[in-house]
């Protein structure tokens, strides 16, 4: 088969080859962005029926379009957000090839240049863009060593609590995710268990503006690194039933059993680490700095933005706060399913360069990896805190795609040096 060629390769079609696609658009640079499924295809096969953007559709986009119907305070179904996704790139004619899947990137020895295997053939691109995103392979931690006769699944494999079957059932992970899909499971009647590790737990809204609004007025969005520590720190937020903030003892008080950080399981029996009452707190901390920066920044800039005293009132702690809950005999119980809410890992097993640390993370500075001609789009913290959210995704893009137009201006002058060398041997 014959061997296409185009100036960039972007591999992946959700937010980031969507952003990357129409940088490389407007800077004229030749591309092709393939993607195995459908544009956008986690937000619509990996992800449960109920779930919203978890930002307002004012925050949670990108620049050049708006949602339309629906409310810019509003959350975006999952639904919404992949149709934006395609009308975005419509919008463009974004060069977006669907069911194409990308076994294999080498570089090519002896020229510059890379070679991808596909589905459906070889592309060779001076550039490679991977825009697969920090939500690829999802993580089960090893903790149960032993069986415990029960269905499990990830969070991603989750869909509407009609899906388990009758029994409680144990949700590991506090993130945005776990809390979400607990409270669903608790609110259609079952019997829920939510193990909470360490989270950082922001207001939905404080003194009429979303957290979105004040991370972005506070500068906090544009954070260049995690502090030290809090790297792997998942954020309580949601935008579910109109969007409220995330209060883990009224959880409790109503009904949701809390446990500490899962450790393991044997005998029957599942652990639980002595550390809920220090989880809750600090995620109490986090919430409570939160407010009183944007008390801080409300009386510095004399903004008319009305007080919330009750903002700051504390459910009471719950009977598994008080008398936390070490040891669970699953069968005793009743749970019957178990649903691990703990994130995901990158895959870049296709990309076979030298661009990865001993632990399989990207050598990058701000996307621009360290095997020249290589790009990576739509990590966490690529160069600041929203890095991995779908505006932030788009900054990055726009950065990535002026470095490719640098590199490309540089590797035009080599070849046309090159000509200009040819042409004058010829004339002697």
């Amino acid at each position: 088969m014959p061997v296409e060629k185009t100036d960039t390769l972007v591999v992946g079609g959700g937010q980031a080859g969507v952003a990357m696609s129409e940088h490389l658009t407007r800077a004229g640079i030749p591309h092709i962005v393939l993607e195995r499924y459908r544009i956008a295809e986690r937000w619509r096969s990996e992800r449960w029926d109920s779930l919203v953007a978890n930002g307002p559709a004012w925050h949670d986009r990108f620049p050049g379009m708006t949602f339309g119907n629906i409310d810019p305070d509003g959350f975006a179904a999952k639904e919404d957000v992949a149709d934006y996704f395609v009308a975005y790139a419509e919008k463009f004619g974004a060069p977006i090839r669907c069911g194409v899947e990308v076994t294999e990137v080498r570089r090519i020895d002896g020229r510059p240049g890379f070679s991808a295997t596909t589905s459906e053939g070889m592309i060779e691109a001076n550039n490679i863009v991977a825009a697969t995103g920090p939500f690829q392979k999802p993580v089960i931690p090893n903790l149960f060593s032993v069986d415990p006769g029960i269905p499990q699944m990830h969070s991603s494999a989750y869909r509407n609590p009609e899906q388990l079957p009758e029994g409680a059932v144990l949700v590991i992970g506090a993130g945005s995710s776990g809390v979400q899909i607990a409270e669903e499971l608790m609110r259609s009647g079952k019997k829920t268990y939510l193990s909470v590790g360490p989270h950082d737990r922001p207001p939905r809204a404080y003194r009429g503006r979303d957290f979105c609004w004040w991370l972005g007025v506070l500068g906090k969005w544009d954070m260049p690194a995690p502090q030290p520590g809090t790297e792997h720190v998942t954020i309580a937020v949601s935008g579910a039933r109109g969007g409220h903030t995330v209060d883990f003892r009224q959880l409790g008080n109503q009904g949701m059993i809390l446990l500490g950080r899962t450790e393991g399981y044997s005998d029957g029996l599942a652990k639980f680490a002595p550390d809920l009452v220090e989880n809750l707190t600090n995620g109490d901390a986090n919430y409570l700095s939160l407010l009183d920066e944007a008390d801080a920044y409300v009386k510095r800039n004399g903004l008319d933005l009305p007080e919330e005293p009750q903002a700051r009132r504390m459910a009471p702690d719950p009977d598994c706060v008080i008398r936390p809950i070490r040891e669970l005999d699953l069968a005793a119980a009743g749970i019957t399913s178990i649903i691990w809410a703990t994130g995901f890992v990158t895959d870049y097993s296709w990309l076979k360069i030298d661009a990865f640390d001993g632990k399989g993370r990207p050598r990058h500075q701000r996307g621009v990896s360290v095997e020249p001609g290589v790009y990576f789009l739509g990590l966490p913290w690529q160069s600041r805190r929203g890095s991995s959210f779908i505006w932030g995704v788009w900054h990055d893009a726009r950065h990535v795609a002026d470095q490719i137009a640098i590199r490309r201006n540089y590797m035009e002058y080599h070849a046309s040096k090159r000509e200009f060398l040819e042409a004058q041997a010829l004339a002697k």
